[in-house]
């Protein structure tokens, strides 16, 4: 007897005058296709969509920045002329630097009275602060008004990325225009290092932070009112790092099988038991049930 090849068949046939079409069975079948289209678009669209995956980890991630965080600032003080608006930056390596000036700009406000300091630097990193102040100034002011707008302060790279919404820059819009003139403020700064990587491998570097504040009236030793407008930072041991991936092929495959197996086998089932249950009423109908 000559072998069938036939006989590995698990999905035998059942010849069409054997099977009986019922209009119950249309209603799930037609509602079963446009669920499994409902799904698989769903799928689709996940599928092609990049997704950002997020994770913490104990590192340094910028190694090759020697030891600097570029910062970038931008401030006005519409009540102190730029004459005497100065930025210093000292840190627990030994830097002091009064009225650093490279990089920076001071545009006038309000007819000269008042400063729009901007200004690009770096720091160590290690805890410090920078500070905008008269220090620097060749003739200290009698009664310096630090009331200020900040319009931006952040570190590292910038990153637009739509669906990252870090603290970056934390202080924008910041509003100290009503506070005490002759008041000194402290912005105290816990900066988060982040690194963000696209689909293609490359690596951005940037920093969040997290900001506390107070505001004092500060005197120097002769009794003299000195106010300024303090960022005192450290840096979290902590990384964030975003990385940009899309779903594996294999993934979305696994997911349109399980999809397309599970909602006909649910809806054969349904077919079934609503095929017994009229069969039974038609029976019960009929007197032929004992």
């Amino acid at each position: 007897m000559p072998f069938d090849f036939r006989r590995f068949d698990i999905y035998r046939k059942v010849p069409k005058d054997l099977t009986q079409p019922t209009y119950t069975g249309a209603i799930i079948s037609v509602c079963c296709c446009l669920f499994i289209l409902f799904l698989f678009l769903s799928e689709l669209t996940g599928f092609i969509a990049t997704e950002i995956v997020n994770e913490l980890y104990v590192d340094d991630p910028d190694k090759d920045s020697g030891g600097k965080i570029e910062v970038t600032l931008n401030i006005s003080l519409p009540n102190l002329n730029c004459e005497l608006v100065g930025l210093d930056i000292q840190d627990e390596m030994g830097r002091h630097e009064v009225g650093h000036i490279d990089n920076s700009m001071r545009i006038p406000l309000n007819n000269g009275d008042g400063c729009r300091f901007e200004g690009h630097f770096s720091i160590n990193k290690v805890p410090g602060n920078f500070h905008v102040s008269t220090h620097s100034a060749s003739a200290q002011p009698q009664n310096p008004d630090m009331t200020h707008i900040i319009h931006k302060l952040s570190f590292g790279d910038k990153l637009q990325v739509q669906n990252i919404h870090g603290a970056f820059n934390a202080l924008e819009g910041a509003d100290k225009l009503s506070s005490n003139p002759l008041a000194s403020h402290d912005y105290i700064l816990k900066i988060v290092p982040t690194v963000y990587e696209d689909m293609s491998g490359k690596q951005r570097y940037s920093y969040q932070y997290t900001v506390a504040n107070k505001e004092y009236v500060a005197y120097s030793h002769t009794g003299r009112i000195i106010p300024a407008i303090w960022f005192r930072y450290d840096l979290s041991p902590i990384t964030v790092k975003y990385t940009e991936r899309r779903q594996p092929l294999y993934r979305f495959i696994t997911s349109i099988c399980a999809i397309i197996g599970g909602t006909f086998t649910v809806a054969g089932i349904l077919d079934s038991c609503i095929f017994t249950a009229s069969e039974a009423w038609k029976k019960i109908q009929l007197g032929k049930m004992q």
